[in-house]
Order: C-alpha cells, then structure tokens, then sequence
C-alpha cells in the first residue's frame, strides 16, 4: 500500500513537471499560435488547481480500495487535460498527442498489467472520438476543433499508429511493471532470507562461550565476540583495526613463532600467553583458520579458550603433590637430623671445655657449634613451613598492621647502606580477615627481600589499595599491598622458583623465607602477584579478600596462590 501510494505521488509530480516544462517552455519562448496561449494559461492554472489538493487529500486515504478509485481519477484527470490540449492544437495533426503516451506509460507503474491496457484502450477510445469528430466537423462551430488538413486514408494512418503505439506501451508497460514486481518481491524475500542467516550467524557467534575474532588479510581484527571481549578484558572499540598479534602479545621474532610468522594458509594450533586489558596473566589455547571469500584467502579466524585457570591448577596440583611429597620426607629427614644434631651440639659444647688452651681447636669448636645451631634454626623454619600452627583470624585494619611492621623495617633499613623507603598507605580503613601476628611475618619478609635485592642501594616504595575485581563470574573487593624495589630483578629462568622451598641465590640464606609468605597468604586465601624485569627492580603484591567477600575467596580455592602479571 505504501508503494502504490509513493507511485501516486509519482504520477502526480511528473504531472506537474510536464504541464511546466513542455507547456511553460512553449509560453516563454512564443512558439504557439494566438489561440492557444489562453489554453495554454488555463490548463497551467487547471493542473496545479487539481493536483495540490489532490496531494493533500492522498495523505488521508487509508484503504487499498480508495486508492485505486483515487488511482483512476487521477488518470481520468490527466486523459481529461491531454484530450483539451489535443483539441486546442490541431485534434489528430496536434503535436501534443504524444502527451497520451507518456499517460499511458505511467500508469503502467502501477503493479498489474492490466492497468496499463485498460489506460491504453480508455486513450484509444477517446483518441478515436476526438478524430471522429474532427473528422466530421460536428463541433467547428464552437471553434475547438478545426478541420483536419489530412485526407481520410491519412487520418486513419495517423490515428493507427498513436493507437498501436498506445497498446504496445500499454502492454510492455504493464508486463515489465508485473515483472519488476515479482523481481522486487523475490529480492526482498532473499534479502530477509540473508537478513534472517546473518542474524542466526551472529547469534551463534555470540552465544558461543569460546571466544572467536576475524582479521583481514593485513591481520587486522575485524570482529570481537563477547567471549573474546570477556577473557581478554577488551571491548570490540578497542581491538577493531589492531593487529590481532597485538592484541594477544604474539611475538613472531621468535623462534617458536615463526610457522606463524606469515599469512595463515592452514589451520594452526597453539598455547599463546598475553596478558588480560587489566594487565593480569591469561594463557589462551588459539586454533587459526584461514577465511576464504571466494576461493581467495581474506584473511584468518581465531577460536580460542581461556586456558589460564586450567594451566593454574594443573601447576598447583603439581605443585602440592612434589610439597607433599617433600614435606612427607622431608619431615621425618628433620627429626632424624635433629636429634643427633642436638647431641652432636651438646658433646661440642663438652669438648669446648677441654680445649680452653688450644686457640685453633677452640676457634674450630666455635664454628662447629655455630654451623650445629643455623642448622638446627633452618630445620625449625623447615618444619614450621612444613607443618604451620593454625590460624588465629580476627578482623584487622592492613593499614595499621604494616605500619606496625614498618618501625622494624625502617630500623632495618638504617642497618644497610643508601636504602631508601617510601610509603604510600590508602585512604580509610583496609579491613581483613587475617592472623595479624603472621601477616605482620609476611610484610617483613618482603622487605628484607626487597633489601636483599638492592646490595647497592635503592628505593623501597610500599604502598596500600583496594580494587573490585569482576571476573569469571565472581565479584569482590581485594586489598593489595604492594612492595617495589629497584634492584637486580628476578631472572626469567628463575620465576618459577622464588616461591619453593630451600631455592635461593644468596650466599646466605635456607631459601625459606618467601616460601613461608607463600603458605602463610596461600592459607589466608589470597595470593601474590609478581611483576620483574632484570636489572630494573620487581614489584611483589600481596592481594587479600576484603572481610565479607568470600564469593573472592571461593574463587582462589585451588588456584596458584602467586601469579606472574
């Protein structure tokens, strides 16, 4: 209805165009006989008086059946109009005859192809009227219509050919117009039918739960599902137009990446670990597909898993099973070493006695004894590692907790040489619940390690915060303390070890000490994160569950409870 109604509008406006342009143009450059300027102001004024309010009234009609008695009146009019200017201008000789033709053929635009014969007929007929009577001066009086200057045989040749070209127009009119219809109606269901496939395409691509993204041939990102945007943290805006290696910190100079260096032309398979927009680590199990358009590669598709909670509990289990395994062992080994290490320390002392004169047995005696004890403390930090008392948890400020720490820690500090400490504590109060007597081991711990790392010197900055955390499902506030210094840095092959039990790289030291902040934040529920570049210092946060969000707890259970970011 809305389409017949635009093509009435149609019908109307070329009205208005011809009537000016043909007639107008006739006006102002003088080409009419002095008769036919009034007709030719008449029928101007005539057709702008018909066709405005016609318009106006086009808006109100809101059946199908007005609109097509409003369709044929409005051919009616403009038969009406050509039939005066036909007779005004020489009847059957007029050049204006035309006029019917370009009538018919626009309503043929109407989409069924009998209107267009039925207008062709309806003209013919009146054409043929009009001739008659020309013909026969049945109206010379009046002065319409002159007499024909063409014979009878020339007459009906001139009526033959407008007539047999008003029905060819008519017929051609009507069939292309049924034709383009039925092409219309065909393109639009194809084009619902493409609409529905893409919609229903999109749909899978967005409820699918592993995360999927295309990129040109340049390797470009071109689409982001909500998976994709949930693991890596970026929304579509920010990833459309970068480089998908990137996006992923896919480094192709190195050796292990350098299949996938080049376009991709079969499909690849790999781990790759990046990090998430929040900067923590995410581990991405990746399949790359060519995408072909046409028989021609255009670019790639990437389906990926997040692997990262995976990876983590597989390195914990591991990770338990060899602790459980040395712990076990180790254990029963440190009770056998310690009783006869205590014997061993007891017949020293006896003997220390005995050699009073002798100053080389008894500077020898000295270092036995003292070798026996750091034993001895080493096996008893073992064990408390090994088997740690319980926790004594209670609601404390973290804030107040480590500025208690930091009386020993600035004391220490002073003790070594060009350490400087800077604090920066958050705001408020930082509530947790924690075993104030071993967090307060933990913050020392760092910081001594923190000293450690800086033999020559350097900045310690300890600061305080808190952030929400909303990811896999679970919401929470966590209160980090951070530990910064600007020392040696951890090297990478050592960064799965820092944390286990009897590893250090001192000359000194049982390599216990950030193995027991290890267990003690582990059992706390949190965890630590780790960020270290070599010769340009390591930043070590301890992240703690706020009071009340256990839902953070929860999730940490059986992850790694330190993670490299």
């Amino acid at each position: 209805m809305n389409d017949f109604r635009t093509r009435l509008y149609w019908i109307m406006g070329l009205r208005i165009a011809i009537v000016t342009l043909i007639l107008g143009l006739s006006l102002t450059f003088q080409a009419v006989k002095g008769g036919w300027i009034e007709t030719f102001y008449v029928l101007i004024i005539v057709t702008y008086v018909l066709t405005i309010p016609s318009a106006i009234l086009l808006r109100a009609i809101t059946t199908p059946a007005a609109l097509t008695v409003f369709f044929w009146a409005q051919v009616g009019i403009d038969f009406l109009l050509e039939t005066v200017l036909v007779a005004r201008t020489g009847g059957v000789e007029s050049p204006f005859a035309v006029l019917y033709v370009m009538t018919v053929a626009v309503a043929s635009l109407v989409p069924r192809r009998r209107v267009g014969l039925l207008a062709a007929c309806f003209c013919i007929i009146l054409f043929g009227l009009l001739t008659n009577i020309q013909m026969h001066g049945l109206i010379e009086e009046w002065g319409w219509l002159s007499p024909s200057r063409l014979t009878v045989p020339e007459t009906f040749q001139t009526f033959g050919v407008y007539a047999l070209a008003l029905l060819v127009v008519g017929i051609l009119g009507g069939t292309l117009t049924e034709q383009l219809q039925q092409a219309d109606r065909s393109l639009r269901e194809k084009e619902q039918g493409l609409t529905r496939l893409q919609v229903f395409h999109e749909n899978i691509v967005h409820s699918i739960s592993s995360g999927v993204f295309t990129a040109d041939a340049l390797g470009r990102i071109t689409s982001f599902n909500p998976a994709a945007q949930e693991a890596t943290g970026y929304t579509i805006t920010h990833v459309v137009g970068r480089p998908w290696r990137e996006v992923f910190n896919w480094h192709p100079n190195q050796e292990s990446d350098e299949p996938l260096s080049g376009a991709v032309a079969t499909t690849k398979r790999f781990e790759v670990e990046c990090k998430r927009a929040d900067g923590n680590r995410l581990i991405l199990g990746m399949t790359l597909s060519p995408l072909h358009e046409q028989g021609k590669q255009a670019g790639l598709v990437g389906v990926f898993k997040d692997l990262t909670q995976i990876r983590d509990l597989e390195e914990e289990m591991r990770r338990k099973e060899w602790l459980a395994s040395l712990g076990e062992m180790s254990a029963g080994m440190a009770h056998e070493i310690r009783n006869p290490l205590g014997a061993l320390a007891g017949a020293m002392q006896m003997l220390r006695k005995d050699a009073m004169e002798d100053e080389t047995d008894r500077r020898l005696m000295d270092i036995a004894i003292r070798e026996a004890t750091r034993l001895d403390n080493i096996i008893t930090e073992f064990l408390q590692y090994a088997r740690p008392p319980a926790l004594n948890l209670a609601e404390h400020d973290l804030n107040k907790v480590l500025a208690e720490t930091l009386d020993l820690v600035q004391h220490e500090a002073r003790t070594r040489s060009k350490i400087k400490i800077v604090t920066s504590l958050a705001t408020g109060s930082l509530t947790a619940l924690v075993d104030q007597d071993q967090l307060r081991q933990v913050f020392w711990n760092m910081a001594t390690n923190a000293f450690e790392a800086m033999p020559d010197g350097g900045q310690l900055t300890i600061s305080t915060s808190c952030r929400h955390i909303d990811a896999g499902g679970r919401k929470g506030d966590v209160i980090e303390v951070a530990f910064q210094d600007t020392g040696e840095g951890i090297p990478l092959q050592n960064f799965d070890k820092i944390f286990l039990p009897f590893f250090t790289t001192k000359k000194e030291g049982s390599g216990l000490g950030l193995a027991a902040v290890h267990r003690i934040v582990d059992l706390h529920g949190g965890w630590i994160k780790v960020e270290s570049q070599e010769r340009q210092g390591s930043r070590f946060v301890v992240c703690m569950p706020r009071s009340g969000d256990a839902g953070v707890r929860l999730w940490h259970e059986g992850r790694t409870p330190w993670k490299r970011s």
